[in-house]
């Protein structure tokens, strides 16, 4: 493949920027990589890992000569690390995410841009509760879905060469819009997370007789909460950025549950089979 970039510089090098990192390097898609982190400790493991040829807690200093610029941190953080980035960017610079949010992120950011600039929104389906540069994983990516979401400006040439930056990596690239990634996420990610931290908050101190109920679960638990352990911050600006699309989905979990503390309450034999059952065939149609 040849070059697509001249330098990118990662905004986060952790789990995601860390990844596509590897991809990068090993099909030298760009020349440069340049790390941007808060914590010295993680551009450490970057730099240790060969992620990145320069690391730098300096937005300005990460900037300069970046002819693609990804914001890989909490939603919330981007527009204020954009704004401190772009008048060192290279004139035509392409700028991309990887937020699991991407309205709110397209209204704030496609403002900041100069005009010669390019904005690409992709969301890669592929998170874990791990964080960091040590995380970071070449193979994290194939077969996974990643969500490309083009919006006002995100020019041709920009989004074929993010989408050719992403097939390298062995990922399932697809094209939807903004709004329709949001309601779908809310769902399909973001709902079972608040359900995963839900249980987790709910059993935290729960005891009975003396005995921590927690301690006595076995995989089901294990399970139901391991995402439980994901970012606070990261998972705080999600719910912050989606909201309307998260309190739907929200409704509609909180309808289901309903019906399964009615049956539960009633002793209703066919209600429960009825519910366990189309959970089942929900779970199937995803292996």
């Amino acid at each position: 493949m040849s070059i697509l970039f001249r330098q990118l510089t990662i905004c986060g090098v952790g789990l995601i920027g860390g990844s596509l990192a590897l991809t990068a390097r090993k099909h030298r898609l760009v020349e440069r990589i340049v790390g941007l982190g808060r914590t010295q400790s993680n551009l450490d493991i970057a730099m240790a890992r060969g992620l990145i040829d320069f690391a730098t807690r300096d937005a300005e200093e990460a900037a300069q000569g970046a002819d693609l610029l990804m914001l890989a941190t909490p939603v919330m953080t981007f527009p204020a690390t954009l704004s401190a980035m772009v008048p060192y960017l290279s004139p035509n610079a392409v700028v991309t995410d990887v937020g699991s949010v991407k309205s709110w992120v397209v209204q704030q950011l496609e403002p900041l841009l100069k005009p010669a600039m390019s904005f690409v929104g992709v969301h890669p389906v592929a998170g874990k509760e791990v964080t960091g540069a040590a995380a970071a994983e070449e193979g994290l990516f194939v077969n996974r879905r990643v969500i490309v979401t083009p919006s006002a400006l995100s020019s041709a040439e920009a989004l074929e060469k993010i989408e050719t930056l992403w097939r390298a990596t062995g990922a399932q690239v697809e094209q939807m819009p903004p709004a329709s990634h949001d309601a779908i996420l809310a769902r399909a990610s973001h709902l079972p997370q608040i359900v995963s931290s839900a249980l987790a908050c709910a059993l935290a101190d729960e005891m009975v007789e003396g005995r921590w109920a927690a301690g006595f679960g076995a995989g089901g638990l294990r399970d139901t909460t391991r995402i439980a352990a994901s970012s606070p911050e990261m998972w705080r600006d999600i719910c912050l950025s989606n909201s309307e699309a998260l309190t739907s989905a929200l409704r509609l979990y909180r309808e289901w549950f309903a019906r399964f503390e009615d049956a539960v309450a009633a002793s209703d034999e066919r209600a429960l089979n009825e519910l366990f059952a189309r959970g089942r065939r929900m779970r199937e149609r995803t292996e």
